[in-house]
């Protein structure tokens, strides 16, 4: 039986995406027969013991801290994750090392399996130092930008097999000078036994809201960052009411935008169809999604968002949800423009109000819109499939190193 060490930046007990995507991987892979094992880095910030279980998979903590000036800071920390993974790996003997972005749990990686002979196999999710200039925490083209990129294609030349989560960031990579060949494809993925029929409008909760049934309700749930694009559509609404007046607008979480957000949205004239609920426990997420007609994805054109796909998407349209979202690369990816959900020009504010009118006017095709997006979700984005792609990049990286030929992945 193959076992496979991830390398984490974070996982479960905390939420994000990044953890969820962590959970549907180690999952369907132990589905599959494979035994599976995480080690996060000094970056995973909860409380806990040092090897917890946590949705019945097991993680192994990195402890200790990481001290010094910039850069020294993160030399440091990448000494004390690899660390971590060889003293782990001598004991429990892993197969392949899996490890997942940023390239500081890369690296980590790639100095154990060196170390220990063992293949690595290096996942990006997203370049991090774009996620930095998305999220306010980076200037693009600064030296940190400069550092973290150069990092990152150091562990790419340096893994035995890469895997990207979209053909953007695969195509970046190649475009760098990376061979073609030793860079898989890994696309964001739900896992369908997640998600049964739709859960039914919750009244309770629309007579709390003050939402008539027949309201159509726009919604998002997820991060405030500004690239998400949530002031655009804040300032959609009035043109979205003048043609739909008992259209609502749900902003359900919170993040770096939230003040921002709520004095913007405290200025619009439609103040009064705009809730904010704050961030919600995540049980009790699935009681607004019941509320939503469709979901919003107004993201801004920028590198970050042209080279990376979105979760949020794949599993609004898993639950049978509509969706609408700017035609940017991430999304083009997933959703094909008038059969599985909506494009619109993105930075726009009237082409998204025009885009969700016209959605919200088409009900009669609603039903088919549902049907054809979780069928697509079915075909190309369950788990359950997917994760096939990493076993025949294993199986191939277990070949050669029996056969004296690891380098060869290289």
């Amino acid at each position: 039986m193959t076992r496979v060490l991830h390398v984490l930046d974070h996982s479960l007990p905390l939420h994000s995406g990044y953890t969820f995507r962590t959970r549907a991987i180690m999952r369907a892979q132990a589905a599959a027969g494979l035994e599976v094992r995480g080690v996060t880095g000094l970056r995973h910030a909860a409380d806990g013991p040092v090897a917890e279980v946590a949705d019945g998979l097991l993680f192994h903590r990195t402890r200790g801290a990481a001290t010094g000036p910039a850069g020294l800071r993160e030399w440091r920390e990448i000494g004390r994750l690899a660390e971590a993974i060889a003293a782990l790996a001598l004991d429990w003997r892993p197969d392949v090392i899996h490890a997942h972005s940023p390239a500081l749990c890369g690296l980590a990686a790639v100095r154990a399996g060196k170390a220990l002979s063992i293949p690595v196999v290096y996942e990006i999710r997203a370049f991090w130092e774009d996620a930095a200039v998305g999220n306010g925490a980076g200037r693009a083209g600064s030296v940190r930008y400069r550092l973290t990129r150069a990092l990152e294609d150091r562990v790419v030349s340096e893994a035995d097999a890469v895997f990207t989560i979209c053909h953007g960031l695969r195509d970046d990579l190649i475009g760098r000078g990376h061979h073609a060949g030793k860079i898989g494809l890994s696309p964001n993925g739900v896992d369908l036994a997640l998600f049964g029929d739709p859960p039914a409008r919750d009244a309770a909760l629309a007579a709390e809201l003050g939402y008539a049934e027949t309201d159509p309700v726009i919604g998002f749930i997820g991060s405030f960052y500004d690239y998400e694009g949530l002031d655009l559509l804040i300032d959609a609404m009035p043109a979205l009411r003048a043609v739909q007046p008992g259209a609502r607008l749900l902003l359900v979480g919170g993040g770096p935008m939230d003040a921002a957000l709520r004095q913007r949205a405290a200025a619009s004239p439609c103040s009064d169809a705009i809730r904010f609920t704050g961030r919600v426990p995540h049980e009790e997420v699935e009681r607004y999604y019941s509320l939503v007609d469709v979901l919003a994805y107004p993201r801004k054109a920028s590198r970050l968002t042209e080279l990376v796909t979105p979760l949020k998407p794949l599993e609004a349209m898993a639950q049978g949800r509509l969706v609408a979202a700017s035609d940017v690369g991430g999304h083009r990816e997933l959703v094909d423009d008038g059969e599985t959900g909506v494009l619109f020009e993105p930075d726009d504010p009237d082409a998204c109000a025009a885009a969700l009118a016209d959605l919200l006017a088409a009900r009669h095709a609603w039903p088919a819109i549902r049907q054809r997006a979780r069928e697509r979700v079915r075909q190309r984005h369950d788990w359950a499939h997917n994760i096939r792609r990493y076993q025949d990049v294993y199986h191939l990286l277990l070949t050669r190193r029996s056969n004296g030929k690891l380098s060869a992945a290289a």
